[in-house]
C-alpha cells in the first residue's frame, strides 16, 4: 500500500504517491488547510480519540494531517506510510511535535514491540488486499481497552470502490466488544463539499 490516506480509485495499489506529494493537500479533507473543514475533522477526531493523552497509530498517515490534529488534542502518536515523500511532508508538518513518522506497510506496520490506544486509519483499509487479515494484525497491537478508529466508504459510481458499512462492521464483531457506526456523508464541513457516496466512521472497543 503506499500513501493510504485518500479516495484513491481502483489502481491504487499501483499509483505513484511519492509523486503525488506536493500536491496531495489540495483536497480539502487531506490539508485541512480551510478552518471550517479542519474544525469539523477536529471536532469528530476528540469524540473517536480518548479524553485522555493516549498513544495513537496513525496507519497510512499522507503528510500527517491527522497526527497532527491528534498530537494538538494531547495524544502521542506514531503515523506510518509507505511513500517516503509523503512521510517527509508529515515530519515537516509535525515539526517541533512528539511524534514519530515511520516508512512502512500500513498493513504490518514496522512499529516493533509496542502497543497503542487507538489504531486510527483513514481511507486505507478498503484498499488493502487482506482487510480481515489487517484489522486481525492491527488487533494484536491494541493495549486492552484499546480502540479502531476508521474512517471508509464507498466511492465511484460507475466502477464503485470502498468498503461498504455493513462488511466493516462485520469484520470487526470477532475482534472487537462494541462497534460504533458513525455517517459521515452527510457533514460537508468534513469534506468541503456536499458528498452524496457512503462515508462513515466505526469506532470499535476491543
Amino acid at each position: 500500500m503506499t500513501s493510504e490516506n485518500a479516495h484513491r480509485g481502483a489502481a491504487a495499489p499501483e499509483a505513484d504517491w511519492d509523486a503525488q506529494a506536493a500536491s496531495f493537500d489540495d483536497e480539502p479533507d487531506h490539508g485541512l488547510r480551510d478552518p471550517e473543514v479542519r474544525a469539523a475533522w477536529a471536532d469528530r477526531l476528540r469524540t473517536w480519540l480518548p479524553g485522555h493523552p493516549a498513544d495513537v497509530l496513525d496507519l497510512g498517515c499522507g503528510t500527517g494531517s491527522l497526527s497532527l490534529l491528534a498530537v494538538e488534542q494531547g495524544h502521542r502518536v506514531t503515523g506510518v506510510d509507505r511513500s517516503p515523500a509523503m512521510a517527509e511532508r508529515a515530519r515537516a508538518k509535525l515539526a517541533g511535535h512528539p511524534v514519530t513518522i515511520l516508512c512502512g506497510d500500513a498493513a504490518a506496520p514496522p512499529v516493533g514491540e509496542r502497543h497503542f490506544d487507538v489504531v486510527l486509519v483513514r481511507h486505507v483499509l478498503w484498499a488493502l488486499p487482506d482487510p480481515a487479515g489487517a484489522l486481525r494484525h492491527w488487533r494484536e497491537l491494541l493495549r486492552p481497552g484499546g480502540r479502531f478508529v476508521l474512517v471508509e466508504g464507498v466511492w465511484g459510481t460507475l466502477g464503485p470502490v470502498g468498503v461498504p458499512a455493513a462488511r466493516l462492521t462485520a469484520l470487526l464483531e470477532p475482534l472487537s466488544r462494541d462497534v460504533h457506526l458513525e455517517r459521515l456523508s452527510g457533514d460537508s464541513r468534513l469534506w468541503g463539499k456536499d458528498v452524496d457516496d457512503e462515508r462513515y466512521a466505526v469506532v470499535a472497543t476491543v
